[in-house]
């Protein structure tokens, strides 16, 4: 976890620095002194085409509160290759506990790339008779008749965002921040072979080992496993809506 966060950080060495009599503030000033402190960067490539013919759903989450895993899935694909390398890396995120359900490296945005994703994510559900809802944004790829059949077989109800707004899909789109600001999956421009490693590796760090803000510090792999904890929400300046986004 090359680039994860002081707090995070903070959290994982918590009694080591104790023993070194070292707090939170003089941990950051050690960071701050050494040049360590990371800086957040900004990235943004289209992935979503809404221009199609296929039914666009609308969104059943706005109102949801979210208190349980296997509740709410997150749908999303980030670009993480360059030009003369294109990869694109389509995600399943359980909403309640951030823990990575089902994801598959392509070189293009297919369709099928999407639904092996989801396929994944079905297979590793643990409790088919409980109500799963499916959120995404409107893209092509979520809306294809293949799709849909996929979640109508497993009775997953289908959900979209409305008008475009990232923070109606809160939760994937901070999913994708950490996995290419904290893991750099986008910096390495190798083959799709070696990026569909470099994927899986960074994800299974992630489930097992990052801690969580939203997850009261623990990883989405140990949040998966319960549902007495609620999960950690704010609201966002524009919206009297809750986003589930905190991660």
């Amino acid at each position: 976890m090359p680039r994860i966060g002081v707090r995070k950080l903070y959290y994982l060495l918590f009694n080591k620095l104790q023993q070194l009599k070292i707090g939170r503030d003089k941990f950051f000033d050690i960071l701050r002194a050494n040049h360590l402190l990371i800086q957040p960067k900004r990235s943004y490539h289209v992935t979503t085409n809404s221009h199609h013919r296929f039914r666009k759903h609308e969104n059943l989450i706005l109102d949801t509160v979210i208190n349980r895993p296997e509740q709410v899935w997150v749908s999303d694909i980030t670009y993480i290759g360059k030009r003369e390398r294109p990869c694109y890396l389509s995600l399943v995120t359980d909403a309640y506990s951030k823990k990575i359900m089902g994801y598959y490296v392509a070189d293009n945005l297919n369709t099928e790339s999407s639904l092996n994703a989801l396929q994944m994510a079905v297979k590793s559900r643990k409790d088919k008779g409980l109500g799963l809802i499916h959120h995404s944004d409107r893209g092509l790829q979520y809306c294809a008749d293949d799709y849909q059949r996929v979640l109508n077989k497993n009775e997953i109800k289908c959900s979209m965002t409305n008008n475009g707004d990232p923070y109606e899909n809160a939760v994937a789109e901070r999913v994708n921040g950490i996995l290419k600001q904290e893991f750099m999956i986008d910096t390495y421009h190798q083959s799709l072979a070696m990026m569909k490693i470099i994927v899986k590796e960074a994800i299974e760090i992630y489930n097992s080992q990052r801690p969580h803000y939203s997850n009261y510090m623990l990883t989405p792999e140990r949040m998966h496993t319960q549902s007495k904890i609620q999960m950690r929400t704010y609201k966002t300046k524009n919206s009297s809506k809750n986003d589930f986004a905190t991660v």
